[in-house]
Parts: C-alpha cells; sequence; structure tokens
C-alpha cells in the first residue's frame, strides 16, 4: 500500500520510466555463414525501471516463424539465445520484451519493424593442386575443383574456364595446357559438395580455374590450379 501511495506522487514521466524496461539490440549486424549447424548467436542489452523486479522480465528473439527463448546473465542485463537459419542469406530478428507490471503483463518489441542480419557466403576454394605423375592418360591428367554454396537453396555453375595467371609468357605457357572438361550448368544444392573437372595435357601446368554462377554475392570466383608430378 505504502509503496503505491508513493506512485501517486511521482511525476508522470518518471513514473513510467520507473515501470519500463530499455531493450538494446546487440547482435552484430552480419555472420559468415556456417553451412554444418547453421546456427547464429542474437543478443540484446536490457535496462530496467526502478520499480520492474529483475525476475519479472522475459526476452525472446522473433524471426520468420520462430519464437526464441533467451537466456540472461545473472543480473538480467544481457541476454542471449541461438537461432536456427540454413540456405538463406539473411534472416529477420527482432527482440520481444515482457515484464510484469504494476496491474498488467507488458510488452515491448525493439526494433518497430524486424531488421535483416546479414550472411556472407564463406570463401570458395582458393586454390587445387593435382597429381600429374605416372602415364598420361587419354585426355591428359585430370582432377576436379570442389565448391560448397550456403547462403541459397540452389547455385547454378553456367560456364568455366582457365585463364593464365599473368600475361607473362612463362605463365601463358603454363596455361595451354589446361582444359575445362566439366559439362555445364552445374547445379549444386545448398551446403551440397559440387566439382568442376579439369585436364591438363602437360605433367606440369598451372593457371587459374574462372567460374561463372547465378549466385547474387559470387557471381565470379576464381580457383588458382596447378599439376604437377
Amino acid at each position: 500500500m505504502r509503496r503505491l501511495v508513493g506512485l501517486r506522487f511521482l511525476p508522470p514521466v518518471l513514473g513510467l520510466a520507473a515501470c519500463d524496461v530499455q531493450v538494446r539490440d546487440t547482435t552484430p549486424a552480419e555472420y559468415t555463414a556456417n553451412h554444418d549447424i547453421g546456427m547464429y548467436q542474437v543478443s540484446a542489452a536490457v535496462t530496467r525501471g526502478a520499480l520492474v523486479a529483475p525476475g519479472s522480465v522475459f526476452m525472446f528473439a522473433l524471426g520468420q516463424r520462430q519464437r526464441i527463448t533467451l537466456a540472461s546473465n545473472a543480473e538480467g542485463s544481457e541476454w542471449h539465445g541461438i537461432y536456427p537459419v540454413r540456405c538463406q542469406s539473411s534472416f529477420p530478428l527482432q527482440f520481444q520484451a515482457e515484464w510484469k507490471g504494476l496491474l498488467d503483463v507488458k510488452q515491448k518489441l525493439v526494433p518497430a519493424q524486424p531488421r535483416q542480419i546479414s550472411l556472407r557466403e564463406p570463401p570458395l576454394t582458393p586454390s587445387a593442386r593435382f597429381d600429374a605423375s605416372g602415364k598420361q592418360a587419354k585426355g591428359g591428367w585430370q582432377g576436379g575443383v570442389q565448391y560448397r554454396f550456403v547462403t541459397q537453396p540452389g547455385v547454378r555453375i553456367n560456364a568455366a574456364h582457365i585463364e593464365p595467371d599473368s600475361a607473362a609468357t612463362a605463365d601463358l605457357a603454363a596455361a595451354r595446357p589446361l582444359s575445362v572438361v566439366s559439362s555445364f550448368p552445374v547445379v549444386a544444392g545448398c551446403a551440397d559438395l559440387v566439382e568442376v573437372r579439369l585436364a591438363s595435357t602437360a605433367a606440369h601446368a598451372h593457371g587459374t580455374l574462372v567460374i561463372d554462377t547465378d549466385h547474387p554475392a559470387v557471381a565470379h570466383w576464381r580457383t588458382r590450379v596447378e599439376f604437377s608430378p
């Protein structure tokens, strides 16, 4: 009763602030996508008004058809949880705070509209080396460069070609024996390994394999390749 009487003499603005909960989104704006577990940590900082009891606050992360319960530190000032998502280049994130007011349960959404957390495609294969020892097979020694895409449901490798490492005479000569032997398009399901096959008619050869895809973030990718005994 004494607490309620005291509230009557608080200025209206101070009274509202004392019963409020402030939420600050501390989740990074971007993550490198993970093809394995596909889970990302989301977090928020919470400041309670003087009249909000520590144990009365609950926090949730909201996404596409998801409501994830967050855990807090001992003080209830930091909250975190794991957001599962796969085969997407971003995901929506919004926090919901719930706490007990004097007469009812209060709620707050932060931000007012969900923000998008970006997921970067991990770097594709930067280099590959193939064994060219022994007798040359018909069509030359062969090898395959593997790629994995994880931020799209599916990716098409539409074409591929070989370029010399530079315009130097030695690099031009080293790339000449190389060729792409795969047929296109090569279709990669999300997180699946796909392979682009190469051949070399010389035991010593090197160059750069360039693939062209329909992935908006990786329209072209360059992999240095080398054949040697």
